[in-house]
């Protein structure tokens, strides 16, 4: 096999270096090394000198920013961006050839960036230098260039560095050096070099032009032509999509890359977020910024199960956190731990030691951001947290975690690219497509530097090619290099619906094709959008038939199956109407019979965020006030009992009961914020306190009972209770039994009455009612149930009791309204079981938990055009809804 002589191909990119290697190893040039002008500097200079790599330089920057005065920058210099903004101000001094320190007595801003400077050059390694040390390094031994370098060809660049200049015209007096422009455009500078200039001849593409709706459009008619050129033969190592700023469209491609299953190499690399381990760093960043909660450590521990304090603990240890707990305070978790026994643990084993460790390390915060890296990832995960570490200060860095990239594991010599308009100036491809080309993104507005501007040192000379001259480079180049086809497109709205206006690099390339955003493609992406766009192939999809015709018949006033009609008799209907039901479960039958199934046949819940609300909804306010009432009449009964207790007894039993109840609220549920939840806290003992000293039927001798259960539900405490619980209760003629709690329970010491109250934290209702429509059944069904545990012989009065107000609404002839209830439930159970699972009134209203379930505004449209005949088609169950 021939070996060449040593010689030496200059490109620029990453990408324009792996095609360049994989095409000397394919033409067997072994003699020829492929690299930037930059390593070639550094490879003459000899030793152990390098350049400065972008992550030493930001952790330079970290290390002597805080300690080095900065002038008028300093009080900006502790913000999320300095470091980023120092790197990139230095990069660019260094790369305009702008000695800093010769130049700090021109400006206070250039001597704090001069003094910035200096400190980071002591910091860095000995052999890391400046481009212009390089270049002085590599002059100093420029007579070894023949054997180092050998022949030297530059291909694929439009500009050079000024910094870079002076070495490479050095160069021509030592080894032949031939700049290969090809089409590209040559600078200016070279005329005075004697630099070799090599041109061809420009490349004539077919040029088209295309509109489409918005960007995410565009990316995915930039997929569907991708797919068609590979379908038709082409390589994928000869298609690439291109544009000025691609952070603009990586998300979109990242989402249908996986969709299209076409192997799309992000050349200038994918967000580290957007994998598994960015995810897990994520995970970690949002707790040390914003403190350790229920929800960040759930997340957290789901990514870093087989990691850090989460490696000891056994497999499902999260069933120990109580489900709607916040656990946002070290006092929340301190309690909860406090409390856990190891019969709690799924081995048997009390690890709270180690997550009390853990949590401990965890809300250490920022000022740890370190050390908690250290302990909670591993592998690329901790890698990450590392470099986001130097790219920004800890207090920020899930911002910085947004910023960072990596490599998407893709081969970009035999993949379709996705990359800068820059990368593919340098690496041209066959088939091109060109996106972004819209006034303002592309060529993109001059933008000054962020700490030194224009006024200080002009844009031209510390950029002396300007991001819109670049653009526009970059845009001939393409055009210019591309032998195929090239198609160059816009979008003619953004997200938000706002007009976008045709970037000027569009004029003379012909009229465009306004592309529809649901017209059908030629060639399609993927099979989703092979479905979509085909409405006939579409048509005959299982889930396609299925999702019309229940579209179709929403739309009828008739009832269908898909608005609850199932066949008699169902086995899963007649298994949930056989269960033991409660006061709310029979209501929901009553007036709600379609979520009546779906909650108790099919299992379906609303989901409870455990995110801290503003403020505490009604049912939470409910709850609230029922377990301080719940406490407060325990400890008043084991103190000598309610009857006998005076008001200041009562309020002081509240207050205890308040302050016992807050403590367990915060550990297991959301809470507002301090201001709201001690008010909230307030209006709770306030209804609490009327509660248990409003009325005055107070039965002689009275024990009271708070929180009773029956019917075979488990008691909440201790306490004792007045009858066997685990007793069942059916309600006569309907075939159902019944459980629950029975918020407060008094009876006299003869044994001989008994008062039944439900406490109710809303507002009372206008006049007096029964049933309401079959709202309210507690007051009669709980009446029955005590009958049905003491005995016919106790005389029972029943009560609905409003503290806020407060208001007591007695029922009048508990035996009168329990036989008409009792025939409404036997027409619903009947009706249910001949398979009428309809909606009702509560369908789709104010307070109707699974309105998710149905169409949308189902209360305004669907639930109206259904109503009739579901109330038709219930005949006597839907009776209860006129009830009074």
């Amino acid at each position: 096999m021939a070996v060449s002589k040593r010689s030496s191909l200059i490109v620029h990119g990453r990408l324009a270096m792996r095609q360049g290697r994989l095409a000397a190893a394919r033409d067997g040039h072994h003699g020829l090394q492929v690299m930037t002008f930059e390593q070639a500097a550094v490879r003459l200079a000899g030793g152990f000198i390098r350049p400065i790599d972008d992550e030493s330089l930001r952790a330079a920057i970290q290390a002597v920013l805080p300690t080095t005065p900065m002038g008028e920058l300093e009080c900006i210099k502790a913000l999320p961006g300095m470091i980023d903004a120092a790197t990139d101000t230095l990069y660019k001094a260094w790369r305009s050839g702008i000695d800093l320190a010769a130049r700090a007595t021109d400006h206070l801003r250039i001597d704090a960036i001069a003094r910035l400077e200096e400190a980071v050059l002591a910091e860095l390694p000995a052999g890391m230098m400046r481009p212009i040390d390089i270049v002085a390094a590599a002059t100093s031994r420029i007579g070894h260039a023949p054997a180092v370098l050998g022949p030297m060809e530059i291909v694929g660049l439009t500009e050079l560095s000024p910094c870079w200049r002076p070495l490479l015209q050095a160069l021509t007096a030592h080894i032949p050096v031939q700049w290969t422009a090809g089409p590209r455009s040559v600078p200016a500078w070279l005329d005075g070099t004697s630099v070799m200039v090599a041109r061809a001849q420009t490349q004539a593409p077919g040029i088209s032009a295309v509109s489409a709706a918005t960007a995410y459009h565009e990316a995915i008619e930039a997929m569907r032509w991708a797919r068609s050129l590979l379908a038709s033969g082409v390589s994928p190592s000869e298609i690439a999509i291109a544009t000025a700023s691609p952070a603009d469209y990586d998300d979109h491609f990242l989402a249908l890359r996986a969709d299209a299953k076409i192997d799309l190499h992000f050349v200038h690399g994918v967000r580290t977020v957007t994998t598994r381990e960015g995810q897990a760093s994520a995970a970690l960043a949002d707790i040390v910024v914003r403190g350790v909660s229920q929800s960040r450590l759930r997340r957290l521990a789901a990514l870093c199960r087989d990691s850090g304090p989460f490696e000891t603990l056994p497999e499902g240890w999260l069933r120990v956190l109580p489900t709607d707990a916040p656990l946002s305070t070290p006092g929340a978790w301190n309690r909860l731990l406090a409390r856990l026994t190891p019969e709690d643990w799924p081995d048997g084993v009390d690890h709270a030691p180690a997550l009390r460790a853990a949590v401990e390390t965890l809300a250490k915060g920022s000022e740890a951001a370190g050390e908690i890296g250290e302990a909670f990832l591993k592998g690329r995960a901790l890698a990450i947290w590392r470099k986001a570490l130097l790219a920004g200060p800890a207090a920020s860095i899930d911002a910085t975690l947004e910023t960072l990239k990596q490599d998407d594991g893709l081969e970009a010599c035999v993949s379709v690219a996705w990359m800068p308009a820059s990368a593919l100036a340098a690496s041209p491809r066959r088939f091109v497509r060109l996106l972004g080309l819209n006034s303002s993104r592309w060529p993109r507005g001059i933008a000054e530097d962020r700490l030194i501007p224009d006024h200080i040192i002009p844009t031209p000379v510390l950029v002396p090619l300007p991001v819109n001259l670049a653009d526009r480079r970059d845009f001939e180049t393409i055009l210019a290099t591309t032998g195929g086809e090239a198609v160059l497109s816009r979008a003619r709205r953004d997200s938000d619906g706002r007009l976008l206006g045709r970037s000027p690099l569009l004029v003379g390339h012909g009229d465009e094709t306004y592309l529809r955003r649901n017209a059908a493609p030629a060639h399609a992406f993927s099979e989703t959008d092979r479905l979509m766009a085909r409405s006939r192939e579409f048509a005959a999809d299982p889930q396609a038939v299925g999702a019309q015709g229940c579209w179709r018949d929403w739309r009828q006033a008739e009832i269908t199956p898909h608005d609850g009609l199932v066949r008699a008799d169902h086995p899963l209907v007649l298994a949930i109407l056989d269960r033991t039901q409660s006061a709310s479960s029979l209501r929901r039958l009553l007036r709600n019979p379609l979520s009546f199934v779906w909650v108790y046949a099919f299992g379906w819940r609303e989901p409870q965020s455990s995110a801290e609300p503003l403020v505490l909804d009604a049912l939470g306010i409910g709850d609230l006030v029922h377990m301080v009432l719940d406490r407060a009449l325990r400890d008043l009964e084991a103190g000598g009992g309610l009857a006998a207790a005076d008001t200041e007894t009562v309020e002081a039993a509240v207050a205890r009961a308040a302050q016992a109840v807050a403590g367990d609220w915060e550990s297991e549920r959301p809470v507002p914020p301090a201001v709201i939840w001690s008010r909230t806290l307030d209006d709770a003992r306030v209804m609490a306190g009327r509660a248990l000293t409003y009325g005055d039927d107070v039965l002689p001798g009275a024990r009271a009972y708070g929180e009773v259960p029956f019917g075979g539900s488990e008691p909440k405490s201790g306490a004792e209770t007045p009858w066997d619980a685990s007793a069942s209760v059916t309600i006569p003629d309907t075939g159902f039994n019944i459980a629950g709690y029975i918020d407060r329970l008094d009876i006299s010491g003869d044994g001989k009455r008994a008062l039944v109250r439900d406490y109710k934290t809303g507002r009372p209702p206008r006049g007096d009612i029964r049933l309401n429509g079959g709202r309210e059944l507690q007051r009669c069904l709980y009446a029955f149930a005590v009958k049905a545990l003491l005995g016919d012989d106790v005389a029972i009065s029943a009560s609905l009791l409003y503290p806020r107000e407060p208001v007591d609404l007695q029922l009048d002839d508990p035996e009168a309204v329990l036989a008409e209830i009792t025939g409404y439930l036997r027409a619903a159970r009947t009706s249910l079981s001949r398979g009428a699972a309809l909606p009702g009134p509560d369908t789709g209203g104010d307070y109707d938990d699974l309105a998710f379930a149905l169409p949308a505004n189902a209360s305004a449209t669907y639930c109206k055009r259904k109503l009739p005949g579901a109330t038709e088609r219930l005949g006597e169950a839907a009776q209860v809804w006129e009830a009074e």
